[in-house]
């Protein structure tokens, strides 16, 4: 099967590299945005690495699926400015009679449970203490975008929980403990809400206490070490959270995050399964409070 995975890999560079077609016969949707998306910033891959391993196979009569995570490294040319870009994909790899016939990516989740949607209503008056050290939130972003620190607990849907930890080494206190509705902690085995879960963290944010911010319009506001949330339906609900980790040749923000593992991704994540015609984001500058 080793074999057979390096040749998805070789199969799924030459994708991006030659805008080839995948096994069905259609380009597939994200790679086309995330081409699109290139060409509007006037960038191009110039090169594309690929590693990956099997994490499980489940054998039948006639077909085998083998589940595999590939970690892709892009070399991107914008005018005489080089980017760095990482990624990770999960993939389903189906074969008949030792014949790949279908190969997709699986899609990235919204992480919200309904029963929490709304909950941080934080009545947290009091004023923290605290300096932002963005350069330190931004290594501890670089350090650990595609591991887990074991010092937290580990979510199958973790990008809230990583971009809570950037925060904390970022020099921003926990509070609120051992009230999970109440403001932003994590505390062995137990956490608030607006740790974990996406929307209650923007919520958070939007609301200004505890962790003091400024929203603005645009994301080329934005520093390093900042906040941008997406609400990939447009329906209100925020799913994802990523940190500013760099900027582009036209300054605007390249992002760390986890879930879909990805280090110094262009912001808009049009090139996400989660991303629709109707995407919604929220920039927030993380400000000092003293």
């Amino acid at each position: 099967m080793r074999q057979q995975l390096e040749a998805l890999l070789q199969e799924r560079v030459n994708q991006f590299v030659c805008n080839q077609k995948n096994r069905s016969g259609h380009k597939e949707e994200k790679l086309e945005r995330k081409l699109e998306s290139l060409m509007k910033r006037g960038a191009e891959i110039v090169q594309v690495r690929a590693s990956g391993n099997i994490i499980s196979e489940s054998r039948g009569y006639h077909e085998t699926l083998v589940d595999y995570m590939v970690h892709f490294r892009f070399f991107i040319k914008q005018d005489d400015f080089f980017i760095d870009e990482e990624g990770t994909e999960y993939r389903t790899a189906r074969f008949v009679a030792g014949e790949l016939v279908e190969d997709q990516e699986k899609e990235q989740k919204a992480e919200i449970p309904d029963i929490v949607l709304g909950i941080e209503r934080d009545g947290f008056d009091e004023r923290l203490s605290y300096s932002y050290n963005r350069m330190k939130a931004v290594q501890y972003a670089e350090r650990w975008w595609n591991e887990f620190n074991p010092v937290y607990k580990k979510f199958t849907d973790d990008c809230t929980n990583f971009i809570s930890q950037c925060l904390n080494a970022g020099g921003i206190p926990m509070w609120g403990s051992p009230n999970k509705s109440r403001g932003w902690w994590m505390r062995g085995n137990n956490w608030s809400y607006s740790w974990t879960v996406a929307h209650s963290l923007m919520l958070l944010l939007a609301n200004g206490k505890g962790i003091r911010t400024k929203q603005v319009p645009s994301p080329k506001e934005l520093q390093l070490g900042d906040i941008i949330c997406y609400d990939f339906e447009g329906n209100g609900r925020y799913d994802h959270n990523t940190i500013v980790t760099a900027k582009d040749r036209n300054g605007m923000p390249l992002v760390n995050a986890h879930t879909t593992n990805s280090r110094r991704r262009y912001w808009a994540y049009e090139d996400s399964t989660a991303y629709t015609p109707n995407i919604k984001y929220k920039y927030f500058i993380i400000l000092d409070e003293k």
